[in-house]
């Protein structure tokens, strides 16, 4: 019987230890068994027994790599959670740091990756309207928005060429993660099982979003929350 595990992973205060703690309550509340593994030397401090590790760990050494490898030797279908925080994510040059960041690792690990934005929950009304073009980005848009702020044009060339190769990949894209919303984890959840083949021998459903790829991701969450 296969074995599942998430290694949760991002810039320190991406909020890793939030979304380890919050998705354990989710998962246990869906009568799942959940175990987390801290592979982080720097926390010493959190509200439960363990946690997941820095960024540095999956993009800088080859540990991860080869605990990915014994993991699937002993029948763990691995997923990687890629974390950044939303309220750094408002801008379209950190936009495309985060990109590259969360590009690297799905890269050096080669294996699914889900890509979330974490603490939506603590954005304004306005904020959310304005991440909302983050999550299934036009790169080429987002730029073109941008290059007034660039000066100088050897780092517009650079930056046109970076996006270049966001696009070419074609591979990063952002789930909303609120954690005060049951909707918003579920739909995480969805994408983690879905990556995994969670319960494969179960009724095989699929995430929300693939049934309507031309409309936005979370026109419902967003709509929701733009209401309150």
């Amino acid at each position: 019987m296969p074995r599942y595990a998430q290694l949760v992973m991002g810039p320190a205060g991406s909020g890793k230890s939030t979304y380890c703690t919050t998705m354990v309550q989710h998962c246990e509340a869906l009568n799942r068994s959940v175990q987390v593994v801290n592979l982080d030397p720097a926390a010493e401090h959190f509200n439960y027994s363990v946690m997941a590790g820095q960024i540095e760990l999956y993009t800088h050494l080859p540990v991860m790599k080869q605990l990915i490898h014994q993991l699937e030797q002993w029948e763990f279908r691995v997923c990687g959670v890629f974390l950044v925080d939303s309220q750094f994510m408002v801008e379209s040059f950190k936009f495309f740091s985060g990109i590259m960041a969360a590009l690297s690792a799905m890269i050096s690990l080669e294996i699914p990756q889900v890509n979330i934005m974490t603490k939506m929950d603590l954005l304004s009304k306005k904020a959310k309207k304005e991440i909302e073009k983050f999550l299934d980005p036009d790169v080429y848009s987002l730029l073109d928005d941008s290059t007034g702020d660039l000066r100088s044009k050897k780092f517009k060339k650079l930056t046109k060429a970076i996006c270049g190769l966001i696009d070419d990949y074609s591979m990063v894209r952002f789930l909303p993660y609120d954690q005060s919303d049951e909707e918003s984890m579920n739909i995480v959840l969805q994408h983690i099982d879905f990556a995994i083949q969670y319960g494969e021998d179960l009724e095989f459903k699929e995430p929300k979003e693939h049934e309507d790829e031309s409309s936005s991701m979370f026109d419902e969450y967003f709509q929701e929350h733009h209401n309150e």
